[in-house]
């Protein structure tokens, strides 16, 4: 075998053995009302914990317990009510290819609304989505008939 594909081929079994080992589903922290999280950290959204919604990063571990979430919603496009908030890069918004959104709204220890939105990857956001409508109580509200079917395959 060439050095170069041996590297390769080391490469990107490194990056499988990476990720296989990690439950949830892969995401990216995209923005939101936060200032503690910096924007567009790739990451693991767990929602195996019975209590709290999980988001793990390199940089960043995020619980939300589920009874405190009162928004789920799904789309193709960021809605424009929680753009503003979001911290989003210019990349972002011209990428063409369709992409899978998430928007978590809940109140803070605080009492405070807050926002997250992530970037799903298109293999688990049908588990995602199940399983936070299972965990909250909560219907996901979806932005239109597009982001319907996605969601309910």
């Amino acid at each position: 075998m060439r050095p170069f594909l041996r590297l390769t081929a080391l490469s990107l079994c490194a990056a499988l053995l990476a990720t296989a080992g990690q439950p949830g589903s892969r995401a990216e922290y995209m923005g939101g009302t936060r200032p503690d999280i910096a924007a567009n950290q790739p990451g693991n959204i767990q929602t195996s914990d019975k209590l709290y919604f999980v988001f793990l990063s390199k940089r960043t571990r995020v619980k939300i317990p589920y009874e405190r979430i009162n928004l789920l919603e799904y789309g193709q496009k960021v809605d424009r009510r929680y753009l503003a908030a979001a911290v989003i890069s210019p990349l972002f918004m011209l990428a063409k290819k369709r992409q899978h959104f998430l928007t978590i709204g809940f109140q803070d220890d605080d009492g405070e609304q807050q926002a997250m939105i992530f970037r799903i990857d298109k293999e688990d956001i049908r588990l995602t989505l199940v399983s936070l409508e299972a965990r909250t109580g909560r219907e996901v509200q979806y932005q239109d008939n597009e982001a319907r079917m996605a969601g309910k395959g």
